[in-house]
């Protein structure tokens, strides 16, 4: 487990930025991207008939909608210890195999940090 004080306070944003979706949402997940500007997308997971994202997915999905062409962090907030291997991938589609992902608890505290590759 990682504090999440001793974080980079831009990295601290997005874990917490991720759990403020999570909780406001009331969904499984939450997570944020940051892209290659500074700024950031936060998402919730995606649950419709039709319809199935994860929160990072989502995330990633609403960067590269806002005109993003990197990412430099990806951080989510779930019950899951690892963030899957589609999650990964889709942050490694546009960050690149190297962005670091954020995997923290629902207390935002970090678990783990992977990168995407």
């Amino acid at each position: 487990m990682t504090d999440s004080n001793a974080l980079d306070p831009e990295d601290r944003k997005i874990v917490t930025l991720a759990r403020s979706a999570r909780a406001r949402n009331a969904v499984p997940e939450g997570a944020a991207v940051r892209d290659e500007t500074g700024r950031t997308y936060v998402a919730g997971t995606v649950a419709l008939d039709s319809l199935k994202l994860s929160a990072l997915q989502t995330a990633v999905a609403m960067a590269v909608a806002s005109g993003a062409k990197s990412l430099e962090a990806a951080a989510v907030v779930t019950e899951a210890e690892f963030a899957s291997a589609e999650d990964r991938a889709a942050v490694r589609d546009l960050g690149g195999p190297q962005t670091p992902v954020l995997v923290a608890g629902p207390d935002g505290t970090v678990r783990v940090t992977v990168t995407a590759g």
